[in-house]
């Protein structure tokens, strides 16, 4: 294909789309490899899927391939779920939850989401989502962003504990999260100390640059 050969020399744009919820959403091929960018940042593949990589690793990728179901809050483009599924070999059920309904249509037909069998995709808010689901998860990875900006939600204790609750013992919660300014810095390590001694939890600070990442296991 020419347009991903001549994209290792300059990114070539091949899809926009205006959201209300997203604002900006761009498909670009960008050194050979197809991306889902907002406004501001990659949203999907490129630089996040390392990013989320890297905390998959962390856990292990051998530990994650013996899970039984995993939930994704934010799924955007689905790099992470390309790579639980291509990478990891995960043949366990997996629910990704997605506000956006644009984005799931750039999803299915540029990434082809919709040819993962073991998927399932929610349309709906993440925070609601999380107060009606009674299923509880082995992995629960939360990467929600609306360019830059993290919702607030994310880090008050009523969603934090929510989550905990639909968390298995010895599950872990990988949280990617964007660190800016020095307010993000700040609101992380409160984030940190909300963990006590039924949890062991590690943070990444500076995963391609402004990421930092938090993985949470629940010991009993």
């Amino acid at each position: 294909m020419l347009r991903r050969l001549f994209s290792y020399f300059v990114p070539i744009n091949i899809h926009k789309k205006n959201s209300g919820v997203s604002k900006t959403l761009e498909v670009t091929w960008n050194n050979g490899q197809l991306v889902l960018d907002s406004k501001n940042t990659n949203y999907s593949y490129g630089s996040l899927q390392r990013i989320l990589r890297k905390g998959l690793k962390y856990i292990g990728f051998e530990r994650i391939k013996k899970f039984d179901s995993i939930l994704v809050l934010g799924v955007a483009g689905g790099s992470v779920i390309r790579t639980l599924t291509d990478e990891i070999k995960f043949n366990g059920k997996i629910t990704g939850v997605e506000i956006d309904p644009s984005i799931v249509d750039i999803a299915n037909k540029y990434f082809k989401l919709d040819t993962i069998p073991n998927l399932e995709i929610v349309i709906d808010d993440a925070f609601e989502f999380v107060l009606k689901t009674k299923i509880q998860y082995d992995l629960i990875i939360i990467d929600i962003f609306q360019d830059t900006t993290m919702p607030n939600f994310l880090f008050e204790d009523f969603f934090i504990n929510r989550i905990n609750a639909l968390l298995q013992t010895n599950g872990f919660i990988l949280f990617n999260t964007m660190v800016i300014t020095k307010k993000d810095e700040e609101r992380n390590l409160v984030y940190k100390n909300k963990f006590g001694g039924n949890y062991s939890l590690r943070m990444y600070p500076k995963v391609e640059t402004h990421n930092e990442l938090f993985t949470i296991k629940k010991l009993n």
